[in-house]
């Protein structure tokens, strides 16, 4: 029996640090539908779903996933752990993907690569030990690993990350595997948190042609090692606790 794979992309509009980042201007596009139409990309994608909250702050991201194609689930705003299981529950998930929504150079490629590395395992992930840069953030674990989760969990840590439980508190309860690069990139920002992480992103953007070509990792890469003008941008930019 096929198994099917949803990937659930958290998304709300109330950012401390950047409000209303995610529907910012990327090229003609609000910033969500560019990195939905990226993940529409990958192969191992049997659903998009966009997870977003019960405020009407968010309907905004409501009408654009409708626009988008793409799958909606609307849940609590601060248990986001109860907010994921309900989604992967109503899709019927057999794996779920956990992307969030200010990740708009997300890679395909480097998705399916996680998502093929599950195999038995619990729990998969490119954030065990940081190669990629951030921006490239990509998890896989089975549905019976989200309800475990969901059961247990009681810190707010947990229920508002949720793969926290998962990787970092109970870590010894699940079979966990971590997906490496062949280098360690890592310093890279390509995720948008504040307006500086938005100009380099615009800037790789806008260099790469990306809304004409759906270029990858590697590609992004070589030209931002071309261009350390563009990291330099964010360089400083202190990543929120999470």
């Amino acid at each position: 029996m096929k198994i099917k794979r949803v990937f659930i992309i958290q998304a709300h509009m109330t950012s401390t640090r950047l409000p209303g980042k995610i529907l910012m201007d990327l090229d003609g596009e609000p910033m969500l539908k560019r990195q939905l139409d990226r993940l529409k990309l990958c192969r191992t994608a049997d659903r998009l779903i966009v997870a977003t909250t019960v405020n009407s702050a968010d309907d905004p991201i409501a009408a654009l996933s409708a626009r988008a194609g793409v799958g909606l689930f609307r849940g609590s705003e601060s248990d986001v752990l109860s907010r994921y299981l309900g989604a992967a529950r109503e899709a019927r998930a057999d794996v779920v993907v956990r992307v969030t929504s200010d990740c708009p150079l997300i890679c395909p490629e480097v998705c399916d690569r996680i998502v093929d590395s599950l195999g038995d395992a619990d729990y998969a992930s490119n954030i065990l030990r940081r190669t990629y840069p951030r921006g490239l953030d990509t998890e896989a674990f089975t549905m019976a690993a989200l309800e475990k989760a969901a059961a247990e969990a009681t810190s707010a840590p947990a229920r508002e990350h949720v793969t926290w439980y998962i990787h970092t508190e109970a870590r010894a309860a699940f079979r966990a595997r971590s997906v490496e690069d062949s280098d360690d990139n890592s310093a890279l920002r390509w995720t948008v948190d504040v307006p500086e992480d938005m100009e380099a992103v615009r800037r790789l953007w806008a260099g790469l042609h990306l809304s004409e070509k759906a270029l990858g990792y590697r590609d992004i890469l070589s030209y931002a090692s071309k261009h350390p003008e563009i990291a330099a941008l964010n360089a400083a930019v202190e990543q929120k606790k999470s």
